[in-house]
């Protein structure tokens, strides 16, 4: 296989099984309106590689976009116990930010993203994020469980 015309941003996982390569574009992921403009949330995820969606072994991957004027892109915070989560932050100004917000949810910590960069959250992790500016980000996780959903949320109240 041959890339051309970059940059690339390349996640994976082991593999057990042999599935055909699939190429979709934006307009074959499946979208889904989440958040409002009183959270600050609004957003549209794309779900590519899913259960329903690109068939694979142990991955999932999708892209979201927040709306302009949101800022925070997962709300209420969650953690996924049986996969890992990687956000890939882009369509950041170079002057703006994003505070990613990780760790256990009585104890959280966070990291200062700027545009094109990259976080990694394990399993007994929260991951949300806030920003300077609209923004958006792939989203990927690996683990044994592909189920969108599957996820345990953490209530705001909780957050310390």
């Amino acid at each position: 296989m041959t890339f051309e015309g970059g940059p690339f941003y390349l996640v994976s996982t082991p593999a057990h099984a042999t599935l055909p390569t699939v190429k979709a574009t934006l307009e074959e992921a499946e979208p889904v309106r989440l958040g409002s403009p009183e959270g600050s949330n609004e957003r549209t995820i794309h779900k590519y590689v899913h259960a329903k969606g690109i068939r694979s072994c142990q991955f999932v991957l999708g892209v979201t976009v927040l709306t302009p004027g949101s800022m925070w892109n997962t709300m209420p915070c969650h953690t996924h116990e049986r996969r890992t989560e990687v956000y890939f932050y882009f369509d950041l100004p170079a002057d703006q930010r994003v505070i990613h917000l990780m760790g256990r949810p009585d104890e959280t910590r966070n990291l200062v993203v700027t545009d094109r960069q990259a976080v990694i959250s394990p399993p007994w992790s929260v991951h949300c994020g806030f920003g300077t500016h609209s923004y958006s980000f792939v989203w990927a996780m690996g683990g044994e469980n592909q189920a969108y959903d599957d996820m345990e949320q953490v209530a705001i109240g909780e957050m310390r």
